[in-house]
């Protein structure tokens, strides 16, 4: 069921984000060709997948939000953009592709990443079929996770913390922030698009905090574990930059654990709901065996 899931929403994702950016524009068509090159570049489509599938959670249609869906990822894109370039990780492979500084420069780079970030929220005010008052609700569930106080103020905290051994509690808030306020997003707004109970919305905003943990303890494992090959980029960077991960600031076997016990919480907190969570649980359950 997850693999089937799984395929048949990659491909509405890929198909959608195909048409939402033009080739050119009349003011640039190399930044359209970079917008896209990153965009287009495939991946896991995690982001999207859960806004639907925690729609579908609470008794909707996801594929009904799948303009909002894409919207999200295009935000996710323009922070692999941003976070791929010299002054930030300085990496030369995203996706298995060269980054998109490699291809086109520093300076288009930033832009394509900028026009990414803004050109989404005009994709997402076009969602049809949902009323004003919810947009509003979803547009600053994903301006906040994306802004200061999410993404880019969990950015913050990691470029301040290189070479530096930092505590738990900061690698967490450090996480919570740059990698798992965008899945609480895309869980929080799937729920709020599909008219979540709150209750549902409760529950679902518990499981996207343990979602986001979890992803991250694995990320951390496998850039000790994994293969490039499968990953899509180098692996050994968090050393080579000096961070502190999960697995430094314990041990491998340690934070093999806490993933372990942190996706035990994700599924508790989704038992209220039938196996129209099943989605759900077994992505969860895929992070602790995933190698890429």
């Amino acid at each position: 069921m997850l693999k089937t899931y799984w395929k048949e929403k990659i491909e509405l994702v890929e198909d959608e984000l195909k048409n939402l950016l033009p080739e050119n524009t009349a003011l640039s068509a190399k930044l359209c060709e970079a917008m896209n090159y990153s965009l287009l570049a495939g991946g896991k489509r995690l982001r999207p997948i859960l806004l639907m599938a925690a729609a579908d959670a609470v008794g909707s249609s996801g594929e009904k939000f799948l303009r909002s869906a894409c919207a999200l990822e295009m935000i996710h894109t323009y922070s692999l953009i941003h976070d791929d370039l010299p002054a930030m990780d300085n990496d030369d492979y995203r996706r298995g592709k060269l980054t998109n500084h490699k291809v086109f420069g520093d300076g288009i780079a930033v832009l394509a990443g900028d026009a990414l970030l803004t050109a989404a929220f005009t994709i997402l005010s076009g969602q049809k079929d949902v009323s004003a008052e919810k947009i509003l609700r979803v547009i600053a569930e994903m301006s906040k996770a994306a802004g200061p106080n999410g993404m880019v103020g969990g950015q913050v905290i990691d470029l301040l913390s290189e070479d530096k051994k930092i505590d738990m509690e900061t690698l967490q808030q450090m996480h919570m922030a740059k990698t798992g306020a965008l899945f609480s997003a895309a869980i929080r707004c799937g729920a709020i698009l599909g008219e979540a109970s709150e209750e549902q919305l409760t529950a679902l905003s518990l499981y996207a905090e343990k979602f986001g943990l979890a992803f991250q303890i694995t990320d951390d494992i496998l850039d000790v574990t994994g293969s490039s090959d499968k990953i899509g980029k180098p692996v050994g960077s968090d050393e080579r930059n000096h961070k502190s991960t999960y697995v430094t600031l314990t041990s491998l076997k340690s934070a093999q654990q806490l993933a372990e016990d942190t996706v035990a919480e994700a599924l508790e907190a989704l038992r209220i709901f039938g196996s129209e969570a099943d989605f759900l649980r077994g992505i969860v359950k895929y992070l602790i065996t995933r190698d890429k």
